[in-house]
């Protein structure tokens, strides 16, 4: 709030972006972007500012098939086909190439599908999905093995194709 409070007197003497980023010791581009989305030069305010930078950042959000009603029953009609979400957001993005609130990430789907927190499609979908799991894990969230390491590794002297060894 400070910091928007800073922006706001700047912009009330006249100041550049640039100059007050460097007042602030942030970037311009920074200052630059938060001047344009609240208001820009003429009718930035700081209190205002801060009140949709606070909304913009509340979780959890509702997800955009719960927002989009269209969307939603396009997404649940090519699922109940046994379309896969990857094909889904494709199609969309190809079907709607200038309407940004028809496009949706496989993952948004995914999302929607598995977490019963968004109450945005039928989870009983799940059951069309290729793999037909219950749940669904992100791949960020499985655990790693290192790479190049073998849990069952075996010296090279017992690897002979008729069981004798090899010095």
């Amino acid at each position: 709030m400070a910091e928007r409070e800073e922006i706001s007197r700047g912009l009330a003497a006249g100041r550049s972006a640039r100059t007050i980023a460097v007042c602030l010791g942030r970037s311009p581009s920074t200052i630059s972007r938060e001047i344009a989305r609240n208001g820009g030069r003429a009718d930035y305010r700081a209190a205002a500012a801060d009140h949709r930078a606070y909304q913009r950042a509340r979780r959890p959000k509702p997800a955009k098939l719960v927002r989009n009603t269209r969307l939603r029953a396009l997404v649940e009609e090519k699922l109940a086909t046994c379309w896969s979400p990857e094909q889904i957001a494709g199609w969309l993005r190809r079907q709607f190439p200038g309407e940004e609130s028809m496009r949706i990430s496989h993952e948004a789907i995914y999302l929607t599908l598995f977490d019963p927190r968004r109450k945005a499609i039928d989870r009983t979908l799940t059951r069309r999905l290729r793999t037909r799991r219950p749940m669904r894990h992100p791949k960020r969230a499985r655990p790693q093995r290192p790479p190049g390491r073998h849990r069952l590794r075996r010296r090279l002297r017992f690897r002979g194709g008729s069981g004798a060894r090899h010095s």
